[in-house]
């Protein structure tokens, strides 16, 4: 009976051993979830965390972008207002020289002009008036002389070379300030002068013109394009050695544009860079000076083409 009481009660000790080893295996086993599961959760927190600071990192680095980007543009923007105040300003500049240089040509032109007419005045009033005098005294006095017949011929050789002397003096006066530009205007003028070089024989000079109306023309702008022209056939008759020409004028509203071609030797373009001469000068001046565009186009052996373009004749 002892035994079996014995074998019974380490049965019973062994179960209740074996039922503490379950429990407290099971509480290990459940703080060691627990323990799991804690760090678990923290290791969310900190991921949570890491993700915060990685977004608001991003946010940061999105933000001082975009003020860089900003600030930039604003540099840019800046630069872009600068360099446009001084390209205003250069053409302000540039703007104020060209007015200060069409003034100065202005004057000039003008002054040569009231010169030309001074003495032209003073040449056909003054001494062309004198000579006329003098050929009429020495007139006179030859019907009261009596002379040889030897001193006759030189008589009359020498009024013959006072009234050539005359007829140049007429002619220098009429180039000076032709009559014709100031009465009848620019296109008979010019008809006058191109009559002029046909009947000297030098040059066969075609003259054309197309819807010209002289009256819509101011009578100072008509000088200046007289004197183009008329610097334009002298060059022509001193230096092409042509014997044909044209001169043609073509008007399209308030626009002219005038052409002279040659079929002369022509010359080397380059030569007018350097060229300082005045009758080239004025000429550039003068075309300038009524806001227009000159274009020369020849070649050695080609002859010479010139275009005159003038947008506005009436001012």
């Amino acid at each position: 009976r002892d035994s079996v009481e014995s074998a019974q009660q380490s049965e019973q000790n062994i179960k209740t051993t074996q039922e503490m080893e379950a429990k407290y295996g099971s509480e290990i086993k459940q703080a060691s979830i627990d323990k799991l599961d804690k760090e678990n959760k923290i290791k969310s927190l900190e991921i949570g965390h890491s993700r915060n600071i990685i977004w608001l990192l991003i946010i940061l680095a999105a933000i001082i972008a975009l003020l860089g980007v900003v600030y930039y543009r604003n540099i840019s923007n800046k630069k872009k207002l600068l360099e446009a105040e001084k390209a205003i300003q250069q053409q302000q500049i540039a703007d104020l020289e060209k007015e200060k240089q069409l003034m100065a040509t202005q004057a000039m032109l003008q002054g040569q002009e009231d010169e030309r007419t001074r003495m032209a005045k003073d040449l056909h009033d003054g001494l062309g008036g004198i000579l006329s005098g003098v050929k009429y005294s020495l007139s006179n006095m030859k019907d009261n002389m009596i002379i040889t017949a030897e001193n006759g011929d030189r008589f009359e050789r020498t009024m013959g070379m006072l009234d050539q002397s005359i007829t140049e003096l007429r002619r220098v006066a009429h180039n000076m300030m032709p009559e014709s530009l100031m009465k009848l205007g620019l296109d008979t003028a010019l008809q006058d002068i191109c009559h002029g070089i046909n009947q000297s024989g030098k040059l066969n000079l075609k003259y054309q013109s197309f819807d010209l109306d002289d009256a819509s023309i101011p009578k100072n702008t008509a000088s200046v394009i007289y004197r183009i022209i008329q610097e334009l056939l002298n060059n022509m008759l001193k230096h092409a050695g042509a014997n044909e020409a044209l001169l043609q004028l073509v008007r399209d509203g308030n626009a002219l544009s005038i052409t002279v071609e040659d079929n002369g030797k022509g010359f080397d373009k380059e030569i007018l860079q350097s060229n300082t001469g005045i009758g080239f000068s004025n000429l550039q001046n003068r075309v300038t000076y009524l806001q227009g565009t000159l274009d020369i186009q020849t070649a050695p052996g080609k002859g010479t083409s010139v275009n005159i373009e003038i947008p506005d004749v009436t001012i």
